[in-house]
Parts: structure tokens; sequence; C-alpha cells
């Protein structure tokens, strides 16, 4: 099993099968021919957790099996990690989640519905929290509605239909856009339009 592969067991074999949590080995560079020996590797990683506990527990399982790697192959120096990035998990507060899904119901009818629960990396609660103001997460679908429509109609949904950070992700333009300004619009007059 290669060092990918194990990190991408850490969810599996380390964390409760109820604790969600994900980690996303999204790139590995080492040296710069085939028969050239790196100095080096560097693993480029994504964590995502719902809370601080499980991400502690994860990190720490990520560091555990990068250094038994590297002492298993005699490296001649122990690993060095960096974080480059981090986010709070993103937790939407109780009132303006409300009064925006009565809002986003009253205007999408059928097409709004309560997103589920996401592993994203996201930066968004760092700007109300450092303000104390409350603030709701919401999402907008940007896939083309018929190619969800024959997916979903094949049972095919998570195979076919591409997701952020997929090579073949891309939004359709319309009614993407329509639905993103709908949705500021129609979430900003639930707070100001009395």
């Amino acid at each position: 099993m290669c060092i990918r592969d194990r990190l991408q067991t850490v969810v599996a074999r380390e964390l409760a099968a109820t604790t969600p949590a994900v980690v996303t080995v999204g790139s590995i560079h080492a040296g710069s021919g085939p028969n050239v020996i790196p100095d080096r590797a560097v693993i480029e990683l994504n964590v995502r957790t719902y809370d601080d506990a499980t991400r502690t527990q994860v990190l720490d399982a990520i560091e555990r099996i990068v250094g038994a790697e590297c002492e298993a192959s005699r490296a001649p120096r122990k690993p060095e990690f960096e974080r480059t990035a981090s986010f709070p998990p993103t937790v939407n507060d109780e009132e303006p989640t409300r009064r925006v899904a009565e809002a986003f119901g009253a205007y999408f009818g059928d097409d709004a519905h309560t997103v589920e629960l996401q592993t994203a990396s996201e930066d968004l609660s760092e700007i109300p929290q450092a303000f104390g103001v409350p603030f709701t997460y919401w999402a907008i679908g940007g896939i083309d509605p018929e190619r969800y429509a024959e997916a979903a109609r094949k049972g095919t949904v998570a195979q076919d239909v591409p997701v952020n950070h997929s090579a073949a992700f891309a939004p359709v333009v319309q009614p993407t856009l329509d639905t993103g300004v709908s949705a500021v619009v129609v979430a900003a007059l639930a707070w100001l339009g009395g």
C-alpha cells in the first residue's frame, strides 16, 4: 500500500463510522525524471472535519503515518509538516438560517430544500465571527438541470454529476447566475424588507 492510500484510510480505520471527515491526497511531487532518485517528496493534503477534536485526531494520525513510513524507509531526515490553511467548522446560526430558509421557500417553492451536511473547506464563518454577528451559509445548484435529471433517473448522480474540486466540474452559466442573484436578493430582503 502506498503512502497516499494509507493516508486516505485514516477516516475509515481511525474514526468511528458515524464521525464524518475527509482526507484528500491532492498532490504528490517527487523527483525530476525516471532515473533520478529524489532527495525529497512533497505531499499535499486537504483535511475536512466538523469539529476540532476530530481534526486533531486526523492530523495526529497523518503525522504518525508519515513519520512511520519515513522511518521504515530509513529516510535521512524526519518529515516536515506545514499547515498552509485552516478554517473552523461552518455552523449556521439558527435565526438567520430559519429566516432565510423561509424566504427561499416562499420564493423558490419546491426548488428550495435543506442542504445535507457537507465537508467543505470554507472561510465564510471567519468574517461574521470576527464581527460577532450571526450568519447562515447556503448553496445553489449549478449543474445542467437536464444532465442532473438524467443521472437521477439512472441512479448515477454520484458518478455522472461532477462536484466542486473535480476536474470535470463546470457549472452552467444559466440558470446558475440568475438563481445566485435571486438568492442573494431574497436573503437580503428577508432581513431588510420588513
